[in-house]
């Protein structure tokens, strides 16, 4: 048995670096944290200590299917095909298609199901080589961005190993302990070392809020009025750092002046928090110089998402966090990466022209919403690799009718039999991370890092990689990357920049990338052209017309409302066992999640007649479904949470939590809401 270096693929910004025991060329054991990459240390998620569960599952694909039965029955539907067969045939397809309706009628569909510079992103190279529809990828991260880069100018931040310097931590916009549990050791570090105190800000009581110092325990939506009450404060009470303020920042007397009302209990009237709790994070963060605000995607789930997140960014630059060791804030690292992806993803092909279609509104284009086709013909064929839409996807109802449609083809390349594949034409059986080569670059932290195939696959699998550049050649492209193994393709978006050493990175797996101090901390200047940090968030045209909002940090009141029709706010948050919708055939994560359920406050259940384990119905003007209670007093009343993306197979009915969402696209660039629902919410009474 060998221990042999890898790196974990899935949708999470710590991109642990891991050690994986192979047993033989096809098999392999446990998986573990690596000690030698200092932000790893070691630790890794459950879900991920146990792969072998999942690389080794009975019910993964591992040969070409075509579909002969009907949509959405299952394995049972297919027939096996051979792989000449499976690709002439996608080929054949998609020239009809292109010559019958233009080469826009075809949408190769992706995201995050790896998170590999190769397998994740050469699918965008087919689009722009062949003049298909491209995509706006805005499912996840698109209005936590905006927010952040509007102050900052650039995505990155301080090193998070710096937290162990820390003394005060903030875990703002996320829930470590099930998404990211690197943090968490990291601020255990802080604990020990600097007897850092924990903040966490969320609307119900996580697994984090659990071990925090302060809890703030806030309305949905509402963290600019909770971020401004604070700035209020510290300005009030002489917290403010103004040489630093003077020297760094556009505008810190328009900024004071704009929040000289905006107090601990106007915004206890707005979060639902009590004023004590406001003004005590306030002198908290006031009185610790070396503060650390970790920041999570939770702020890309509400409609003023970007302007909380805008909003929360300011923090550091009021009191001059940045200045010190253990002090700023981290959303993301992934833009310090020295990375070239011009042969990944054709950029030196894209055909200006073609349009580019909204992942979050695939109900919407697939139902051929004309505001979604923009005057163009509609969507008829859907090459999809790393998602699985039928279930992530806002507005699922309209997902699956679209899906339903006859005259749509559809190609998964996939491990498993997803609904997606479901309802798929095609399916194709996809290689899982240890069966391939890639490169990984570590929002979370300051690596980039490597991993290379460590087993063989089963069955007939291939990699996302193998399958695009198969593609590209037989339709006609003659890219350079087509031709191109994933090492070249690795090789490649390296050394084009040139300042990383492609034999170490090749040897050792790793290389940090870790900004000096300075750099790393903005001291040198925030990536604005000015040198700012921008508490005017630069947003005024792009928000002309639409609403009218200051151009400082505020509260932004455009939320889902509630009405006396739908009173309740429904979060949808991720499960500890679960990522997206990976891990839900894993015998493991089912056992420890159970089922879906819905967390309801006991005041409430007790106005609504039901008691934990009671079925209720839950719904808005887009779908319903039903769920049993939980009953939780880990949230505000009128808060409801149900966590994860579970099968829609996995509720009453098959109609999942996504039915309930949103495709709305979010302020001021897009984004989907899923944190941003108001409901009904009525006791179960069957037929």
């Amino acid at each position: 048995m060998q221990r042999i270096a890898a790196t974990c693929p899935h949708d999470c910004p710590s991109v642990c670096a891991l050690e994986v025991e192979r047993i033989d060329s096809h098999t392999i054991g446990g998986v573990y944290g690596s000690k030698s990459q200092t932000y790893t240390n070691g630790v890794i998620c459950a879900k991920v200590a146990r792969y072998k569960d999942r690389i080794h599952h009975p019910h993964r694909l591992t040969q070409p299917l075509r579909r002969i039965g009907d949509k959405g029955a299952g394995i049972e539907a297919f027939e096996p095909i051979s792989w000449e067969t499976a690709m002439a045939l996608i080929v054949d397809k998609f020239t009809t298609i292109s010559n019958q309706y233009g080469t826009e009628a075809i949408w190769p569909y992706h995201y995050a199901g790896t998170m590999g510079l190769v397998q994740r992103d050469s699918i965008d190279r087919l689009s722009h080589t062949l003049s298909y529809s491209r995509q706006k990828s805005t499912i996840c991260t698109t209005l936590a961005d905006a927010g952040y880069i509007a102050g900052t100018g650039l995505k990155r931040g301080i090193d998070p190993r710096e937290m162990q310097h820390s003394s005060l931590i903030v875990v703002w916009g996320g829930n470590p302990v099930h998404t990211q549990i690197n943090v968490m050791d990291h601020i255990n570090k802080a604990r020990t070392n600097s007897n850092a105190k924990l903040v966490v800000v969320d609307p119900y009581r996580t697994a984090t809020a659990q071990k925090a110092d302060l809890h703030l325990m806030l309305k949905p939506g509402t963290d600019g009025a909770l971020a401004c009450a604070v700035m209020h404060c510290l300005f009030r009470d002489n917290y403010a750092d103004w040489d630093y303020l003077n020297q760094f920042t556009d505008d810190p007397q328009g900024l004071e002046s704009h929040l000289k009302y905006k107090t601990s209990a106007w915004a206890s009237v707005i979060t639902g928090l009590t004023e004590e709790e406001i003004e005590t994070f306030a002198h908290w963060y006031g009185t610790h110089a070396q503060s650390f605000i970790r920041l999570g995607y939770g702020f890309s789930r509400s409609r003023n998402g970007a302007f909380n997140m805008h909003a929360v960014t300011c923090l550091p630059a009021i009191t001059g966090a940045w200045k010190h060791l253990g002090g700023g804030a981290l959303y993301s690292n992934s833009a310090m990466y020295p990375v070239d992806l011009n042969l990944i993803k054709g950029l030196d092909s894209i055909d200006e022209t073609t349009r580019i279609l909204d992942q979050s509104r695939i109900g919407a284009v697939l139902t051929n919403n004309p505001r979604d086709l923009q005057g163009k013909p509609p969507v008829k064929a859907l090459f999809i690799q790393n998602t699985n839409p039928m279930a992530v996807a806002p507005e699922s109802n309209l997902v699956r009718q679209g899906f339903e449609r006859n005259d749509l083809f559809i190609c998964v390349h996939e491990q498993f039999m997803t609904e997606t594949a479901a309802m798929a034409d095609l399916v194709l059986p996809a290689t899982m991370f240890l069966e391939h080569d890639d490169i990984y670059l570590g929002g979370g932290h300051t690596h980039l890092q490597l991993s290379r195939k460590v087993i063989e696959p089963p069955g007939q699998c291939r990699s996302n990689l193998w399958v695009i550049n198969e593609l590209g050649r037989r339709l006609g492209s003659q890219h350079k990357g087509f031709h191109m193994s994933a090492a070249e393709l690795m090789k490649d978006c390296v050394t084009q920049v040139g300042s990383v050493d492609w034999p170490t990175l090749w040897q050792n797996n790793w290389v940090d990338c870790a900004l000096p101090f300075d750099d790393a901390h903005f001291l040198n200047g925030f990536a604005h052209t000015d040198g700012k940090f921008h508490f005017h968030h630069g947003w005024d045209e792009l928000l002309l017309g639409k609403i009218n909002v200051s151009s400082l940090p505020d509260h932004v009141a455009i939320t889902d409302p509630t009405t006396a029709k739908q009173p309740w706010r429904l979060v949808t948050a991720p499960a500890r066992h679960f990522l997206n919708t990976s891990f839900t055939e894993a015998p493991f994560s089912l056992r420890l999640e159970k089922q879906p359920d819905l967390m309801v406050h006991p005041k409430d259940c007790l106005a609504l007649g039901v008691k934990n384990g009671d079925l209720v119905e839950i719904g808005n003007s887009r779908g319903q479904l039903i769920l049993p209670v939980k009953e939780y007093d880990g949230l505000q009343q009128g808060i409801l949470v149900c966590e994860s993306i579970w099968p829609n197979k996995a509720f009453v009915g098959n109609v999942g939590i996504n039915a309930l969402t949103s495709a709305d696209p979010g302020l001021p660039h897009g984004g989907a809401v899923f944190h941003d629902t108001s409901v009904w919410l009525r006791p179960f009474i069957p037929n």
